[in-house]
């Protein structure tokens, strides 16, 4: 075959073979979670972290489940932020803004959902969440009540949700 007709062959099976695994992967973005996937794609992250700093799996999965819609919410989606961690003044990280409790509020923005995890981990070492860390390990209904009573979230609710998300999916067995 002439070189000339050639190399506009091979150019165009390229071309078809890049359009191929781009449409696979926006297919795959577009794929709704369900919360067994969401388990299954970052109990080992939560165990690491668990291992690392001493915050239970479970808690750390329940509280990315509830924050993130099993990582399918749009901050989760698009800034990898499974714990709609806000920016703070010592934030030097990629932000994202969106609505949230104020319009048009900075959260953290990461590369890829094991940061999230890894700086939730960080985020939770500060000084106002110390006494949680004098809870046991598999005390995860202690964990929940301690987060909220420490002020990580504004829902009266919180524990009880985290309790049920832990028990719903036995995520327990992770600590």
């Amino acid at each position: 075959m002439p070189r000339y007709i050639l190399l506009p062959v091979m150019l165009l099976l390229l071309l078809t073979s890049c359009h191929k695994k781009l449409s696979k992967q926006r297919r795959k973005l577009k794929h709704k979670l369900t919360t067994e996937e969401y388990i299954k794609a970052y109990k080992k992250v939560a165990r690491k972290e668990m291992k690392r700093h001493g915050i239970p799996a479970s808690i750390t999965l329940a509280q990315g489940i509830l924050e993130s819609n099993s990582g399918n919410s749009t901050l989760a989606r698009k800034a990898h932020n499974h714990f709609g961690i806000k920016c703070t003044s010592d934030w030097n990280g990629r932000t994202m803004h969106a609505d949230d409790d104020k319009p048009n509020e900075c959260f953290r923005r990461y590369k890829h959902g094991e940061a999230s995890f890894r700086d939730h981990s960080e985020f939770l070492m500060r000084k106002r969440y110390a006494a949680l860390f004098e809870l046991e390990r598999d005390d995860y209904e202690g964990w929940a009540k301690g987060l909220k009573k420490a002020g990580y979230a504004t829902n009266p609710k919180y524990p009880q949700l985290l309790i049920n998300v832990i028990e719903k999916h036995k995520l327990y067995k992770y600590d």
